[in-house]
């Protein structure tokens, strides 16, 4: 085993550190977060870092990374509190990869790489149309994470779309049915497999 130390990642060179550290987690989903500004500019971007919360209510938090230079997503979502996770499927893999691209404010993503907005009524930003399975959020609370600069986005699920089909009675949802994607670093995405399922675990008594 190869041992990497605090000093090896630090001594890293900067795309290969953040490379490095985006895998140490593991494949994670990743999404296009819909958004809109009060002038109607819509935006879409790519994140990995979506995860669950709680559920009851159903809450979802999102970091993004230090406000450094301007932040289209998260100023967007504290400006109309509203904004969509759409989970990227190989169908629109390399759409969504080239939403990461840097454009300028008055450019919307939607428009640069050809995906389609959708909005619903009542819900402020839009989906991804192309999506197969997306649910739009309010906005509950913004925590500062001091260590980094980065700010975890905490909102509550409010409209669920995907087919019904891939929804069980139980409430599990088929992502590999629906083609969801995961990701590690800034580059390599993954298709998951069926999962195992096993039964839910219960303490065994000592023999």
């Amino acid at each position: 085993m190869k041992s990497i130390t605090l000093s090896d990642i630090e001594a890293m060179e900067k795309l290969a550190r953040v490379q490095f550290a985006n895998t140490l987690p593991g494949p994670k989903p990743i999404s296009l977060i819909g958004s809109v500004n009060r002038a109607e500019q819509t935006n879409l971007a790519p994140f990995s870092t979506v995860t669950h919360l709680g559920s009851n209510p159903a809450l979802i938090g999102l970091v993004s990374r230090p406000d450094l230079v301007d932040r289209h997503t998260l100023s967007n979502i504290l400006e109309t509190g509203s904004y969509t996770i759409n989970h990227v499927h190989s169908g629109i893999l390399e759409q969504a990869h080239h939403c990461s691209a840097r454009y300028p404010r008055d450019i919307s993503e939607f428009t640069a790489t050809g995906l389609t907005p959708h909005f619903e009524p009542g819900i402020v930003a839009p989906f991804v149309a192309e999506s197969r399975f997306r649910f739009a959020l309010d906005l509950v609370e913004t925590i500062p994470i001091t260590a980094n600069d980065t700010i975890l986005i905490i909102g509550k699920v409010r409209l669920i779309q995907l087919p019904e089909e891939h929804l069980a009675a139980d409430g599990s949802i088929d992502l590999t049915a629906i083609g969801s994607l995961a990701s590690t670093a800034l580059d390599t995405y993954f298709q998951i497999s069926q999962p195992i399922r096993l039964p839910y675990a219960k303490a065994k008594s000592s023999i």
